[in-house]
């Protein structure tokens, strides 16, 4: 059974990812100007994590009284799968914020509307993206494959160049911007664009913005051939993704201060995408259960974490 999403669950859904950010900007404070804290970041973190396993519990429920229980096993797992794998290639979105908000000099009370937009803008993207992906699987199967050596082929260069810092005055989409659009120089808060003398300007902190948004197309066009090695189902694509983006600014404020200590991480990442990849290709001989898959993406987590603390606390 490769699509369980009946039209009512993807209204439920929607309806729910609107809600909660509703409340995030008008109830919760995000339209007001604060450092996020390390006490809040982790309560919100936890938050994003207990509703995603909530929202797997109710699907498993539900599936298990209309389709049956194997059936609702292994949809359950594959969404458990696909979230674990999409929150831990989204910790690779944190370093390069923190590189974009180091170099433009965002203070930390700015950065949570930075990311409120780009979470906004980050939906409607990965939304189109999963369901072009999951039309084009559908039609071409074949195309797998080539998501298998697209993701070997990341994960190497990953590896390669793991420590090399990045250029941003060198990229291209800042420098287009720069080129078309007015800039007005200097701090000018939260704002997005001033007018100075009856013409519009645009501040610092919308080229910012723009590199937020283009960095999560580039990191989805990893990520979501990723969880098509676990599944084409396109209701869990969509469901695990959403939850991932819901929680990575609160992931981003929890890592911010210590992102150094995880300076292997990336390896680890960069095996993931080898290791996913290589499931793909292997596939018409054998097939990785998702079980081992989810074991295997853990310890290769899990190990990078653990070497990079015992790393940090040496040169410490």
């Amino acid at each position: 059974m490769n699509n369980i999403g009946e039209p009512w669950m993807w209204g439920v859904f929607i309806a729910f990812v609107l809600v909660m950010l509703v409340l995030d900007l008008f109830v919760f404070g995000g339209n007001k100007v604060h450092k996020v804290s390390v006490k809040e970041a982790a309560i919100w973190s936890l938050v994003w994590f207990s509703l995603a396993l909530l929202f797997n519990a109710g699907l498993w429920w539900h599936l298990n009284g209309t389709v049956g229980p194997e059936i609702a096993d292994s949809k359950a797992l594959e969404f458990l799968t696909g979230y674990l794998i999409e929150k831990s290639l989204s910790v690779d979105n944190v370093f390069v914020f923190l590189l974009i908000f180091s170099a433009f000099h965002v203070p930390p009370e700015y950065q949570r509307r930075v990311l409120i937009y780009g979470v906004l803008g980050a939906i409607v993207m990965r939304a189109v993206m999963i369901l072009a992906g999951a039309w084009v699987v559908r039609e071409f199967s074949w195309v797998l494959y080539f998501f298998g050596v697209f993701l070997v082929i990341t994960g190497v260069r990953m590896l390669v160049m793991a420590e090399k810092v990045l250029d941003l005055e060198q990229n291209p989409v800042l420098r287009f911007a720069r080129r078309h659009l007015r800039i007005a120089e200097g701090s000018h808060g939260e704002k997005f664009s001033v007018m100075k003398g009856g013409v519009r300007y645009f501040t610092p902190l919308f080229l910012v913005l723009i590199l937020i948004e283009v960095s999560d197309v580039v990191f989805a066009v990893d990520s979501i051939p990723a969880i098509f090695a676990i599944t084409t189902d396109p209701f869990i694509v969509f469901t695990s993704n959403i939850f991932t983006i819901m929680g990575l600014r609160a992931l981003y404020f929890l890592l911010a201060d210590v992102a150094d200590r995880f300076h292997l991480l990336k390896y680890g990442l960069a095996m993931v995408l080898v290791f996913i990849g290589t499931k793909m290709l292997i596939t018409p001989w054998y097939h990785v259960p998702v079980q081992a898959s989810l074991a295997v993406i853990a310890v290769l987590i899990g190990s990078s974490v653990a070497a990079s603390l015992i790393a940090s606390r040496g040169r410490q």
